[in-house]
């Protein structure tokens, strides 16, 4: 930069003598005809140069310096300085015009750099605060983006997942699958909903995944089918074994009337009774499905959370469950849809600490933020497939209907809350937390 500047200046000193020279040549013939003497001549030579030095340095001044502030207002814009101005900008003149477009494209730069610091600022703010994790990797799979609920899905301090392959932190699979499918992560139990896109970055590709959390709407939907299910089977099934039922129970009334050995008599009675006895059993089975079906709506009122509890532990006589009293907590519920949930927890601990032969069920709550988080823990067997849990009509008990655990999640639900049943990280058995919000005040 500094050459080019001297050579510039250079060339206007060599346009400035070459101007200056039949000046000069004009001046010498001028002062050869006169006649004048040595001393005069060189006088005049000299004061006639000098101004001719001076109105050339004038010159290059005035042409140079505006340049060289010019240059330096586009080199501190170049830097991403944008206090600085020229000089200049209101005269009308080409260097003032110059000034002015020059001065205009450092405001407008200001601006936009305004702009994408805050446009900045607003994305890293949403990223924070987004409840759905998201990732980006470039072109060689490596980890270039993620907000803090990726961090968290990833259960890694934030600064180590930087540089990671899509490999390394477990996410090849999701990077490579279709877009808009649901896939599980680290064997929770939340399923999410992939969503790919493609961007490019200074020109190199990267890809952008977003997962979110669909497990609520899903069993959602689940239960709404499961509902209709036990509507349709339940309304059929009730309109024929009434009149089997009706039918075995006349049969067996007049079964005395029969004119046969007693054998035959006695077999008659035997299979009508087990034909009325079985549509019995099926009629009381699908009335218990139904309960899925007709829950109603939970009629809120503040309940103490504490006192509800105890009452249900010691509704429990079969062994003694020790209760951890937490803090007094109250909440909007319906005490009898809570109290059924409750009970229908407790009784499940209690079935798998007696089938291990174990006699600890431990209970209790606690406060988390707005939450009150209810514990009921077991020494059981644990859970062997987790992912059918909260479906209706799976049961894992030889005599169980797989009704309690599904009608559990949707009193939790209706009460704005939730039920996670998980195997204990400290021994056998399962580990069910139970969370509700906590009343306003």
């Amino acid at each position: 930069m500094r050459r080019r500047k001297r050579s510039a200046v250079r060339r206007a000193w060599l346009y400035s003598l070459l101007l200056s020279l039949p000046g000069l040549v004009f001046a010498a013939i001028l002062f050869y005809r006169a006649g004048l003497a040595a001393a005069p001549t060189i006088l005049l030579g000299s004061c006639l140069l000098l101004y001719l030095l001076l109105l050339s340095a004038a010159l290059i001044e005035s042409m140079v310096r505006p340049l060289q502030t010019l240059s330096n207002v586009v080199a501190s814009l170049r830097e991403g300085d944008y206090s600085f101005r020229a000089r200049g900008a209101g005269s009308h003149d080409a260097m003032g015009e110059l000034a002015g477009e020059i001065n205009a494209l450092a405001d407008l730069l200001q601006r936009q750099r305004v702009r994408s610091l805050e446009a900045t600022a607003l994305l890293a703010r949403i990223l924070e605060v987004m409840h759905s994790p998201l990732f980006a990797f470039d072109r060689e799979n490596q980890l270039q983006l993620v907000n803090y609920a990726g961090g968290q899905l990833l259960n890694r301090p934030y600064a180590r997942c930087f540089g990671q392959t899509a490999l390394e932190l477990g996410l090849g699979d999701l990077l490579a699958a279709a877009d808009q499918t649901i896939h599980s992560f680290n064997g929770k139990p939340n399923r999410w909903l992939l969503r790919k896109a493609a961007f490019r970055q200074d020109g190199l590709p990267h890809t952008l995944l977003l997962l979110a959390d669909v497990s609520q709407p899903l069993q959602e939907e689940e239960q709404a089918a499961w509902k209709r299910l036990i509507r349709v089977l339940g309304h059929e099934l009730s309109n024929s074994l009434a009149p089997i039922k009706s039918i075995a129970g006349s049969l067996l009334a007049r079964v005395d009337q029969i004119t046969a050995d007693a054998a035959t008599v006695k077999d008659f009675r035997r299979g009508l009774g087990v034909v009325e006895g079985r549509a019995d059993s099926l009629h009381r089975f699908v009335q218990s499905y139904r309960l899925l079906a007709q829950l109603p709506p939970p009629h809120f009122k503040s309940v103490q959370l504490g006192p509800l509890l105890e009452r249900v532990v010691l509704l429990e006589q079969r062994l003694h469950v020790h209760l951890d009293a937490g803090p007094p907590v109250v909440i909007d519920a319906d005490p009898d849809q809570l109290e059924q949930m409750f009970i229908n927890l407790l009784a499940n601990a209690v079935d798998a600490s007696l089938a291990n032969n174990s006699d600890s069920v431990r209970a209790g709550w606690r406060i988390v933020d707005t939450t009150a988080v209810v514990t009921i823990e077991d020494r059981g067997t644990g859970i062997a497939n987790t992912e059918n849990l909260f479906v209706p009509f799976y049961t894992t008990k030889p005599t169980g209907s797989g009704v309690g655990l599904a009608l559990a999640q949707q009193i939790a639900r209706a009460h704005g809350g939730e039920i996670r049943l998980l195997n204990r990280d400290d021994g056998d058995g399962a580990r069910a937390t139970i969370r509700l919000p906590v009343a306003r005040m």
